[in-house]
């Protein structure tokens, strides 16, 4: 059994709190946030649910310096996030962390190469790949079945009510690092990327358009091309009432295969179609935490294990900087208007 703190307690913590709760392998035996009054009282909140003690630490050193601590989960938003992790990754524990790394690629980057300098594990909270569906349509493609992939389609169509960004830094580049794509879409990119491979080129527009008042994005779209030769379209938004699931089609020599809302549909081109997975929301609509807390814990109960089997977790700091690589050549690609290469990191 191994104890790990949660960092950061504002909206996806009680989804930690929830899947450290059903873990079989996991406790969470601390946490920490940065009012010490709301902390406590979230520390006597877990304890309830929990059944046992939680303790609440104050500040990120006296987590390094604790030799019951096996690993940190970071749930804060991404700003300056280099000075909370440094002292664990000194004391040498493993971090999984939430979307995204940082708020620019360069950070992100700063972060991922600060942990492996230090041969500190780097988790990233990409749940989608954790899916039944996901899963098993990236099992049909490691297998051929499809063929080679020549076009994609990704479309998160969601929906955000303007009180959600309301909250004081939501939709910042100061705090979030942007809008829809760095703070919502990002797990449906993550989720194509592993599926596709790396982009290459992008053509990008960023948008916000008069449903919301924020300061970043929330219309986002892209024609890309990747390193393998597929091309596609991608839109992301929170302007799409009342929001719906987001979809990854693709396209290939042997079938076509659809995710939605849980289920892989493949249609292939002699007739036969299979299905795997079942339905489930994933926080489309107005309430972004209207999705079950299971795939949190399928990834908190790798990152564990990972640690024991000295592997790599289910999604590393290195392959979320793919995501972030995107991100920046679709801003770079919104403001030149014109194709932009897509770092390959």
């Amino acid at each position: 059994m191994k104890n790990a703190v949660l960092i950061g307690l504002g909206m996806v913590a009680d989804t930690h709190l929830a899947a450290f709760r059903d873990a079989e392998t996991v406790d969470l035996s601390g946490i920490m946030g940065r009012d010490p009054e709301k902390a406590r009282a979230y520390g006597r909140h877990a304890a309830d649910l929990l059944g046992r003690a939680v303790k609440t630490y104050q500040n990120a050193d006296e987590i390094a310096a604790d030799p019951g601590v096996d690993f940190v989960v970071i749930a804060t938003p991404p700003d300056a996030r280099r000075d909370l992790i440094a002292p664990l990754v000194r004391a040498g524990k493993p971090i999984l962390m939430e979307k995204p790394v940082e708020r620019t690629l360069e950070a992100a980057q700063d972060i991922v190469t600060l942990c492996a300098d230090h041969a500190v594990p780097l988790g990233i909270v990409f749940q989608h790949r954790a899916r039944a569906a996901s899963q098993a349509l990236k099992q049909a493609l490691d297998q051929g079945k499809l063929g080679d992939i020549t076009n994609a389609e990704i479309r998160v169509p969601w929906w955000r009510d303007q009180g959600y960004f309301d909250t004081p830094g939501r939709g910042t580049y100061a705090r979030d690092g942007g809008g829809v794509m760095i703070s919502q879409a990002i797990h449906t990119l993550d989720l194509s990327l592993w599926l596709l491979g790396p982009f290459s080129t992008v053509c990008a527009h960023m948008h916000r358009t008069a449903l919301h008042r924020l300061e970043a994005e929330n219309w986002a779209g892209a024609l890309f091309e990747t390193v393998a030769g597929c091309v596609g379209t991608l839109t992301a938004t929170t302007s799409a009432f009342p929001g719906t699931a987001e979809t990854i089609s693709l396209h290939g020599t042997k079938a076509s295969a659809h995710l939605e809302s849980g289920v892989l549909t493949i249609s292939y081109l002699d007739g036969q179609t299979e299905t795997h997975g079942a339905s489930a929301t994933t926080g489309g609509g107005a309430d972004p935490m209207a999705f079950t807390h299971a795939w949190h814990q399928s990834v908190i109960e790798d990152f564990a294990q990972a640690i024991t089997d000295q592997r790599d977790p289910m999604a590393t700091g290195k392959q979320a900087l793919m995501a972030h690589a995107v991100i920046d050549a679709m801003e770079r690609s919104g403001t030149s208007r014109v194709w932009e290469k897509v770092a390959q990191v």
